[in-house]
């Protein structure tokens, strides 16, 4: 299977499915972090070769309603966001036979249509309560079990939360996802995907 792992410089998601004796390949604008099958541009340029399968991951700058508070009065912002959609709109579309997009929750939901599935890390075995929606073509939903059951045994854990205070609830306190740790201006830590969700994608979707 030809995979192309769009978006990804970290090659966490790109190392999962050559493991399973894929050929996977990333693409991002910047270089790789685990040296490997990559491709160093914008991914529109290689979308033509023939990928039997593709996972994407858009940046969320613009996407994410995390941000939604940095839109008013800021047209520039509004610009960047239409045309964040409009890439989304074309790996979407992507003459590819199977096709995954991720992104938090996002007004890609508003603007082209509602998630199929969304999954948090901590389903599968990492501690971050983050919410990550994926929109399918072709490909079954994530399995995962969030307790033992006949079925199978729990691939969860407890997701782990910073609490801080906060004027906005009753008991005067919040929690946030222990990404939070990271601090201001590590975005491109965030922006990693979990391994133990890629282990998922490639043991389930190959």
């Amino acid at each position: 299977m030809r995979v192309l792992i769009a978006c990804e410089y970290s090659g966490i998601v790109r190392e999962a499915f050559k493991a399973k004796r894929c050929d996977a390949w990333s693409c991002d604008l910047i270089e790789t972090e685990i040296p490997g099958q990559h491709y160093k541009c914008d991914v529109r340029k290689v979308l033509n070769k023939q990928w039997d399968l593709m996972i994407a991951h858009p940046p969320c700058t613009y996407l994410s309603v995390s941000g939604n508070r940095h839109f008013p009065k800021n047209p520039e912002r509004w610009i960047k966001r239409y045309e964040a959609m409009m890439f989304v709109w074309e790996l979407m579309n992507a003459d590819i036979n199977k096709i995954a997009i991720e992104n938090p929750i996002s007004v890609i939901t508003s603007w082209i249509r509602k998630p199929d599935q969304i999954i948090k890390p901590y389903y599968f075995g990492e501690n971050v309560p983050k919410s990550i929606c994926l929109w399918l073509k072709n490909l079954p939903l994530l399995k995962y079990e969030l307790k033992d059951n006949l079925f199978g045994d729990k691939t969860s854990v407890e997701p782990e939360y910073i609490e801080y205070n906060s004027k906005k609830t009753k008991s005067g306190k919040s929690k946030y996802s222990i990404l939070g740790k990271l601090g201001k201006g590590k975005g491109k830590e965030r922006s990693k995907f979990f391994k133990k969700i890629a282990m998922a994608m490639a043991d389930q979707w190959v």
